[in-house]
């Protein structure tokens, strides 16, 4: 255990070190932040390392091990009403706990906090059921992600555009830290009881069509509700005089993200142990190794939110006010594209969504190649968002486009290469996307007079939207390398010279 948790910190560190180096350099030159600021953010930088490491062990321990046993053993019963009414539970339990949609809700205008959430948990609910039904009668997820996004455009068109870009965040802040392991391998527990050619691709989609349901729950709220009057409250900026008031900085911080955390684990936790001593009581041993994960998993990602929290969101929202009044502040579209590249590698969901593709296709999709992938979609997004707090474009615009790209892909992709990239949408718009992310936006339009709702909001949503291109794009891309080679073991002549064929 103790090999394994060095392990996990050691890759915490090559995760967070890049992006914090980014930050140092910035710092130190066009963004320099009060002294204050700067030693949270050093601190926060410790304790995103710790958090990373100890959530991923836990994650291994308890989450996988208790999403693929609630998975088979719900998959095992065959009963319709059943698996209905555990999967509307599970998704929704897990979303009410998501800290990150805490966060949006308190910032949605004109609508109550627990309408917005319940809402948008009813709306996960819904569509794990449908993840559920798909897996049972075999239906094939392009279909749906089709016939689900054209009716999320169709109904956007009706709704008060200050709602569009919040709707499309709630999809991407409800598949967080907490939901992406559980519900991921939820989907590998079902698909498991399986042994034909078609168990990997369905394995996969689950957070996908999770993503789609509060989406359009926040559209149907749109519809009754005005998007006018709301106002987002900036990052608070603790005054840091002394080492002692860094120090009372964290501290006070501790009983919320205690608080935050426990309530997010307890539904889980309480659910997997009433479930499996009815249905199949698991050996005491075994128990026992689950709660010495969830106690890691609860400890990383108090340590992992505040880091984020306290440590980054200020620094990220001063960085950005001083890009958006700098002389040259168009070079905020580069260094947030530079950012953006390396943030989505300390998004802790992202360890389990890399692991659990390496393991279900056997090492046949490698972990560099998904991870260069993501890197570059999250790149390109937060430039488009950056440009958008710049100029106030509407969200509408990439977002259309972007979801027709993606759905065309579709058709020339094989299915667990698209299974995987709507997957990895939801799992790249985590914590630190709405955290530092976010805040930089919101600092940028702050600084140009912009408006903060329609312009800086949809950043979790361009992050959510790009991968699902840029991994598709590595799935043609390995579709030409597999069908080149099954040509040459054929004796027929190449369709593409193997040197023009990208080797990853």
């Amino acid at each position: 255990m103790h090999n394994l948790l060095i392990d996990k910190l050691k890759e915490a560190l090559a995760s967070v070190l890049p992006l914090s180096l980014i930050i140092l350099l910035l710092c130190f030159t066009l963004t320099p932040l009060p002294s204050g600021v700067f030693l949270s953010f050093l601190l926060g930088t410790v304790l995103l390392v710790l958090g990373i490491g100890l959530f991923s062990l836990g994650a291994d321990l308890s989450m996988t091990r208790i999403g693929e046993y609630i998975g088979s053993r719900m998959a095992k019963s065959r009963r319709v009403w059943v698996i209905v009414l555990l999967s509307f539970l599970v998704g929704a339990l897990i979303t009410i706990s998501e800290p990150d949609l805490q966060v949006l809700a308190e910032q949605v205008p004109s609508i109550d906090k627990w309408t917005m959430i319940l809402s948008v948990a009813a709306g996960v609910g819904a569509f794990l059921v449908i993840a559920m039904l798909r897996e049972l009668f075999r239906i094939r997820l392009r279909y749906l992600l089709l016939g689900f996004y054209a009716i999320v455009f169709i109904l956007a068109a009706f709704v008060d555009p200050g709602f569009w870009a919040i709707a499309f965040d709630s999809g991407g802040v409800t598949t967080g830290p907490m939901t992406v392991p559980f519900i991921m391998t939820l989907g590998v527990g079902v698909t498991a009881i399986r042994s034909d050619r078609e168990e990997k691709n369905d394995s996969f989609g689950f957070v996908a069509l999770c993503s789609v349901g509060p989406i359009l729950s926040v559209l149907v709220l749109g519809l009754i509700f005005s998007a006018n009057g709301g106002e987002v409250s900036p990052a608070e900026i603790a005054d840091v005089a002394t080492s002692r008031d860094l120090a009372a900085t964290f501290f006070t911080a501790i009983p919320t993200y205690l608080r935050e955390v426990l309530i997010a684990l307890a539904p889980i936790a309480v659910l997997f142990f009433v479930f499996q001593a009815l249905v199949d009581p698991m050996p005491r041993r075994q128990l026992a190794r689950i709660g010495v994960g969830l106690a890691y998993t609860y400890v990383g990602l108090v340590l992992f939110l505040m880091g984020a929290n306290v440590g980054f969101m200020p620094a990220g929202r001063l960085i950005g006010e001083a890009m958006g009044s700098h002389t040259y502040r168009w070079l905020v579209i580069p260094i947030g594209m530079v950012i953006g590249y390396f943030l989505v590698s300390a998004e802790p969901a992202i360890q389990v969504l890399e692991k659990q593709v390496e393991e279900v296709t056997a090492g046949a999709i490698p972990r560099r190649a998904l991870s260069v992938s993501l890197s570059i979609g999250v790149a390109i997004s937060v430039g488009i968002a950056m440009v958008r707090s710049l100029t106030g474009i509407s969200v509408m615009y990439f977002l259309a486009g972007g979801y027709a790209i993606a759905m065309i892909l579709t058709f020339f992709t094989d299915d667990i290469f698209s299974s995987i990239a709507f997957d990895s949408g939801g799992v790249a718009s985590g914590p630190m996307t709405a955290t530092f992310l976010l805040a930089m936006a919101l600092g940028v339009c702050s600084a140009v007079g912009g408006n903060p709702v329609t312009d800086a909001f949809g950043m979790v949503a361009m992050v959510a939207m790009t991968p699902l291109i840029t991994i598709q794009i590595l799935g043609v891309v390995w579709k030409i390398k597999r069908q080149a080679a099954e040509r040459r073991q054929a004796g027929l002549p190449e369709l593409v010279p193997d040197e023009e064929v990208i080797d990853f």
